[in-house]
């Protein structure tokens, strides 16, 4: 099930049909939340025999304000409006901004670390606590028993097959998403209604001043830090704002007060539950007491059961997505290195990248045997999330502020939206000691990488040196007509960075005429432009008066795969026709009129640091750093699509300061006479 973009704008329509694919795409995280959230706040106050009616209505009165101010009023209705030509993200949004001022980096790249470091959390949480419940069945409890093992083992072989099917794409699969999502929240509201018709007095936590209340009630055991619990109802808000692009905005709209509503009746249904039970002993003595799967007759918790695995293996895919093109957007935005990207299936915007699925998988499982149970990595949820709320936050300040032109409304904005996830924030930090720390390492890590990457490449072209393709076109004629020198390829072509006018960096002419002199037909230069525009795609010719060196410039939004091969193919067709590039006969093709065009050579141009360079120490470390990093993700030729074309790499030194040395001094050779 595809959804069908405008061929004009590249916007999605509003249809039933597509509100119904948002539901399998979007809503997974924070559809599955109800499953632990009730059980983590029982379990911080001591468990059922602890709790009071003050207690119950207060958290469902914070958990219902959560979803309203966080998800309905931030996310819903203003960072959507935050869209870059209809994608959303933090990287998206930063794109839009960034020119507001270089700092603005420095919240996208928290953000975007925290988000992936949730990425890891989210399928050990969500499969972890829908195996678990495989308990509250007593036929299957006979079964499994206390022993953790067997839910580790059944957890990590639903996690492993998850991430294995990813290389095949998802788009098959991905067609029963929706309609499984609407038959989950369905579900939801039915077994909410059942348990509410057994007191409908719970609905008295609508009440706001409830929450409040229950901050700093006695009932409440954890103080404030009950915020901590709380805010793993809207773990999942983030994604609403960055699967933007692949729903529209408008099946968002359309979608999430259904969504909305079955969640809170949920909420509402497990609270008059625990109203009924509050101090049953028996209860009290399951271990981990879940009163999502408790609350149903024993006769439907195996279809929970089932309904809550399924729910989260797709919120999983949600995630696991969504990684692929956050890490995608980050390389072009120079965060992250480049790495092999690929499109498995025919879904519009599914893309697959190998070194992170594996990453993503060995993180996943490292997770789930270190933490073993649910109620271990409820406490390691969400306190990276609550970092990226902040860091969205911040940058949509700006976006109000600079580019709407807004005076009073950014700051309210901020003052509330701040202090609200401020306080989540904090509370979330209690769980730093229970496991936290775990999703911090992972966002620390991530971030000091996309640091590395990107200071190392401010350094990288600081010290690039420009010359001018004009002043050197007399020694390309020279080359072209020189017999001397063999030919090396018809189409000689090198991907450069992106520079004004006629400029190209030394490295690439010392290429051609210094370093193992190159002969061809025809030269090209091609630069890759990153749109903020997701879907552009266009290119630009500068010959220079000849019809053998041209300069392209191929802008790309920041969604489309980077396959210069095919481009240039394209590009060199069309100068053919234009009469501004002479045919390239080849006496042999199997092609036909396809034969009018030669072969390529491609000469990829790597940086390497010399030992006698005259660099500062942070900065040598810096970029020896970044060549470490960029050996470990793989090949540029695999970034470009060039796999199967002719490549030639070369090492060029990258021109820094060189330190002065003390020069030879010759001395005679003995002779010695016989």
């Amino acid at each position: 099930m595809e959804v069908v973009r405008s061929k004009q704008k590249g916007t999605i329509p509003v249809s039933a049909g597509a509100a119904l694919i948002a539901l399998g795409v979007v809503y997974g995280d924070i559809g599955t939340s109800p499953m632990y959230v009730m059980k983590s706040i029982i379990a911080g106050n001591g468990g059922i025999d602890h709790i009071n009616e003050e207690l119950i209505l207060g958290s469902l009165s914070l958990i219902i304000w959560t979803l309203t101010l966080l998800t309905t009023v931030k996310y819903v209705l203003i960072a959507m409006q935050a869209d870059n030509h209809g994608e959303g993200g933090i990287f998206a949004l930063y794109s839009l901004i960034k020119k507001f001022g270089k700092y603005l980096i420095i919240p996208a790249m928290i953000g975007g670390a925290a988000l992936l470091a949730d990425s890891v959390l989210t399928p050990a949480v969500t499969v972890t606590t829908a195996i678990e419940g495989l308990r509250s069945v007593p036929v299957l409890y006979q079964i499994l028993g206390d022993n953790q093992t067997k839910i580790v083992i059944i957890t990590f072989l639903i996690i492993s097959a998850l991430f294995l099917v990813q290389k095949a794409g998802t788009s098959i699969i991905g067609k029963a998403f929706g309609p499984f999502m609407t038959i989950w929240f369905l579900f939801l509201a039915i077994s909410g209604i059942y348990n509410i018709g057994g007191d409908i007095s719970v609905f008295r936590a609508l009440n706001p001043l409830r929450g409040i209340a229950v901050l700093t009630s006695p009932s409440n055991h954890v103080g404030i830090m009950i915020l901590g619990s709380v805010f793993l109802a809207t773990t999942g808000a983030e994604a609403l704002y960055s699967d933007m692009g692949h729903v529209g905005k408008g099946n968002i709209y359309l979608s999430w007060p259904f969504v909305k509503v079955c969640l809170v009746l949920n909420y509402l249904g497990q609270g008059a539950w625990l109203l009924n039970n509050q101090g049953n002993e028996l209860l009290a003595k399951i271990e981990d007491m879940n009163p999502f799967f408790e609350m149903l007759p024993s006769s439907l918790r195996i279809v929970a059961v089932v309904l809550s695995t399924i729910a989260a293996i797709i919120a999983s895919q949600a995630l696991i997505t969504g990684s692929f093109t956050l890490v995608s957007e980050a390389t072009r935005l120079d965060l992250m290195p480049r790495m092999r990207i690929t499109y498995p299936s025919q879904t519009k915007g599914q893309s697959y990248i190998p070194l992170v699925n594996g990453v993503l998988w060995i993180s996943c499982v490292i997770v789930v045997l270190y933490f073993r149970s649910s109620a271990r990595l409820e406490a390691a949820y969400g306190l990276a999330i609550t970092m990226t709320m902040l860091m969205t936050t911040v940058l949509l300040f700006v976006y109000l502020y600079k580019l709407k032109k807004e005076k009073i409304v950014p700051f309210i904005f901020l003052l509330f939206f701040g202090g609200l996830e401020g306080c989540f924030f904090l509370s979330s930090l209690s769980k730093f000691v229970k496991g936290g720390y775990v999703a911090l390492v992972l966002a620390f890590l991530l971030l000091a990488i996309m640091i590395i990457w990107n200071q190392a490449t401010a350094i990288e072209r600081s010290q690039k040196l420009l010359l001018h393709i004009k002043d050197y076109i007399n020694i390309f004629e020279a080359l072209r007509k020189d017999t001397s020198v063999p030919y090396i390829a018809d189409n000689l072509v090198y991907i450069i960075h992106e520079q004004k006018d006629d400029e190209i960096e030394r490295d690439v002419l010392y290429s051609i005429f210094n370093k193992n002199t190159k002969r061809a037909h025809t030269y090209w230069f091609v630069s890759l432009v990153v749109s903020d525009e997701p879907y552009a795609h266009e290119y630009t010719v500068d010959n220079f008066g000849t019809d053998y060196i041209f300069r392209v410039r191929i802008t790309l939004g920041f969604k489309i795969n980077q396959r210069v091969n095919v481009f240039l193919r394209q590009i060199v067709t069309d100068l053919i026709k234009t009469g501004e590039l002479p045919p390239q006969n080849q006496k042999y093709s199997i092609y036909g009129e396809d034969g009018k065009i030669g072969g390529f050579k491609f000469c990829m141009l790597k940086k390497m640091l010399v030992p006698e360079s005259d660099i500062v120490s942070w900065k040598r470390l810096m970029i020896s750093l970044k060549y470490k990093i960029r050996r470990l993700a793989g090949s540029q030729m695999q970034w470009y699509g060039l796999e199967s074309s002719s490549v030639i790499t070369e090492y060029v030194p990258l021109f820094l300061k060189v330190k002065e040395t003390e020069p030879l001094i010759r001395k005679n050779e003995m002779v010695h006479k016989s």
